[in-house]
């Protein structure tokens, strides 16, 4: 493109590219015009010209095409320099100017593809025009530098703005902050920043508190944002529901979880409607702290309170009761669900069904895997082998084997551990006949044509051969 230049006019340059683009609708017409004219005497060709030329600059300007024309060639680009370069030669054209759309497109793209100083350039040129900058370009300044991981430019536009002569919305200030508090050592400047902010004529808003509250949370900050919190009452800024489950979530981090409760008790008082994310970090706060009475409660109350309790919340509250062996008490809230809209999905099942095989309830282990297996739902192979182990473990044989001959009948593969704990418990029988009608009846449920083949183990391979070659013999 350079070396271009230095034999053709910036004029000549874009005409060019427009006419490779096929741009120029008007080339055809005036090579007709041209062939027309050379039949005229020279005096008539020079004055139609001079007034054929003149009446096209009023209605179309200049040569190179209008500036909407050139915004859609740079747009085109996928070159972000060429586009670029398209740009500055334009701008060389006397009585041309670029449209604020041109300068939009080109700030974006050489943005977008991280030549940062160069938008910096082109930005700043746009300063000495007099066009009305919406706030979107900043926005999308300030997403630029976030999506490239540099918070000091992304908080260097906040200032740029100003240098506009515009306001920053609390838009701007808020996209900022975001950036900041992701770098761990921004975090201070993004307080002071949100501290100076009223000095520039930017409030800060719900969101705003909401962004810093979370950045100090989880700084283990919980004192400063807790003193954000308080400030927004002091401000006349009403919280949002996501302000208190932000304070909620850090206290429960810091194991004060009474203290969450109570902050749940006064967000309710005063007309706020908690939403599920809140319930769930409360009651999982409850259980790992062994307050189980409290999480059931708070499980009972949330439909009164306007939030009805779906499966994540029916879950953590199942799955703290079994990790704590309290398994029965699983047993009850899984029972209530169905009546309060909610069924038992996989994980309802699979924790329930460990949690009792861990207290050593393996018939009630039995019967809920059976349920669960009635519904759709795949027992993993962990759930199966701790019941069929404990049965074996307990001496209760033919229990393990029926729990293996249904899971083989509904198309389950069992895991080799299992196969070889109940096959070494079977082998240790003294009545032969009994261990043979034992082990046929468990290969034929699972030789069905719609179950899975697996490795059985070597013992049990090794008996089945003796078995064969004793009918082989008594033939």
């Amino acid at each position: 493109m350079r070396l271009l230049s230095h034999h053709f006019s910036s004029k000549d340059l874009l005409s060019m590219i427009i006419c490779s683009s096929k741009a120029d609708p008007l080339s055809a017409w005036y090579n007709f015009k041209c062939h027309y004219r050379t039949q005229q005497t020279e005096q008539d060709r020079k004055r139609r010209q001079a007034d054929e030329e003149q009446k096209e600059n009023k209605e179309q300007g200049p040569s190179i095409g209008s500036p909407a024309r050139i915004q859609k060639l740079i747009a085109s680009q996928s070159d972000p320099l060429l586009a670029k370069e398209i740009f500055y030669l334009a701008s060389r054209e006397p009585d041309f100017r670029h449209s604020y759309a041109t300068f939009h497109t080109l700030i974006l793209k050489l943005g977008r593809s991280h030549q940062f100083s160069l938008m910096q350039s082109v930005l700043s040129s746009l300063k000495s025009q007099d066009y009305s900058i919406p706030p979107s370009l900043f926005s999308h300044v300030i997403h630029i530098y976030g999506d490239a991981g540099l918070p000091d430019k992304a908080l260097k536009t906040f200032y740029t703005i100003l240098e506009f002569n515009i306001k920053p919305l609390p838009k701007h200030l808020n996209l900022i902050l975001e950036i900041l508090v992701t770098h761990r050592n921004f975090l201070r400047p993004a307080f002071d920043l949100f501290r100076s902010a009223h000095k520039y004529g930017v409030l800060a808003n719900t969101e705003s508190y909401n962004i810093l509250m979370r950045a100090f949370c989880l700084n283990d900050d919980l004192s400063i944002a807790y003193s954000l919190f308080n400030q927004m009452f002091k401000r006349d800024i009403s919280p949002n529901v996501k302000s208190y489950r932000i304070l909620m979530q850090g206290l429960c981090r810091k194991s004060q979880v009474n203290t969450a409760v109570d902050l749940l008790e006064d967000m309710l008082n005063k007309g706020f409607l908690p939403d599920a994310l809140s319930y769930s970090t409360l009651l999982n706060s409850l259980c790992r702290k062994n307050k189980f009475k409290e999480a059931y409660k708070l499980l009972c109350r949330m439909k009164v309170k306007g939030c009805n309790p779906d499966i994540v919340h029916y879950n953590t509250v199942i799955i703290g009761f079994c990790r704590e062996g309290r398994a029965v008490d699983a047993c009850k809230i899984l029972e209530d669900m169905p009546s309060n809209g909610c069924l038992p999905n996989l994980v309802s099942y699979r924790t329930l069904v460990g949690g009792l095989s861990d207290q050593g309830m393996y018939d009630e282990a039995k019967n809920y895997m059976m349920e669960m297996m009635s519904k759709g739902f795949s027992p993993h192979f962990s759930v199966v082998h701790a019941v069929v182990k404990g049965f074996c473990n307990v001496g209760k044989i033919e229990e393990a084997c029926g729990v293996v001959r249904d899971i083989l009948s509904h198309g389950e593969a069992l895991h080799i551990d299992t196969w070889e704990a109940i096959v070494s418990r079977i082998l240790e029988w003294d009545d032969a006949e009994k261990v043979g009608n034992i082990l046929e009846e468990v290969i034929r449920a699972e030789l069905k044509p719609d179950t899975r083949i697996v490795e059985v183990g070597a013992r049990l391979g090794e008996y089945l051969m003796n078995r064969i070659k004793s009918k082989s013999r008594k033939g």
